[in-house]
């Protein structure tokens, strides 16, 4: 499915991810744990091509994404969860839903819209909101949402249970182990494994930017 092969990233001259190897399989859900600053976010947004690599290679379902632009992988059937969100503060629930079909164009994406609202009811109460009016843990499930639109094959959550209420970090737990059945492949990160420990089929730690599986 996923595959990360010797590479790494520098930022500003500086080392962030050193040789990295990691393999998200087909149907699972993998674990990423590390400190803050450890590299996951940077490893989150070299998958999703926001970010350079120095060296190595990143494919996916045996593709090779290196050359392929963001919004291209998105096309290829990748979501990513940001941990700030990166809601549009202007736009409805929905119009943030619907953003990935605007830039990919893809025309099977609207047809996914009935499945992410019934994996997430909460979200169709306020589908018509702006999400400037919606609350932090309102916005993580809208986030987690979009993500789930357009990644039919593969799902990158940064942190998604980080600064949310229990019941709601829960709540997103749920959602992740409802995919093990009804959808993509799931690679999420935390500083711990405290809320995904009984979700995850394979866990690695990253430190420093060096990855090893535990």
């Amino acid at each position: 499915m996923l595959d990360l092969s010797d590479v790494s990233v520098s930022i500003k001259r500086t080392n962030i991810l050193q040789h990295v190897a990691l393999h998200v399989p087909n149907g699972s859900i993998v674990g990423l744990i590390g400190r803050n600053g450890a590299g996951k976010t940077t490893l989150m947004r070299t998958v999703m091509g926001f970010l350079p690599i120095n060296e190595g290679e990143v494919r996916f379902q045996d593709q090779s994404l290196t050359r392929l632009t963001a919004h291209k992988r998105a096309h290829v059937g990748i979501g990513y969860m940001p941990e700030d969100r990166k809601l549009v503060p202007t736009l409805t629930v929905e119009e943030n839903i619907l953003l990935s079909f605007w830039a990919t164009k893809n025309n099977k994406l609207p047809k996914r819209l009935p499945w992410v609202y019934e994996m997430i009811p909460e979200v169709t109460e306020f589908s018509g909101r702006k999400a400037m009016d919606l609350s932090g843990g309102q916005q993580k499930l809208v986030a987690l949402a979009r993500a789930l639109f357009c990644g039919t094959k593969l799902l990158l959550l940064d942190e998604p249970f980080e600064g949310v209420a229990p019941a709601l970090a829960q709540r997103l737990a749920e959602v992740v182990a409802d995919l093990k059945e009804h959808g993509p492949s799931v690679l999420l990160s935390e500083s711990d494994h405290v809320h995904s420990s009984e979700l995850l089929d394979r866990l690695y730690v990253i430190e420093r930017g060096s990855v090893r599986e535990k």
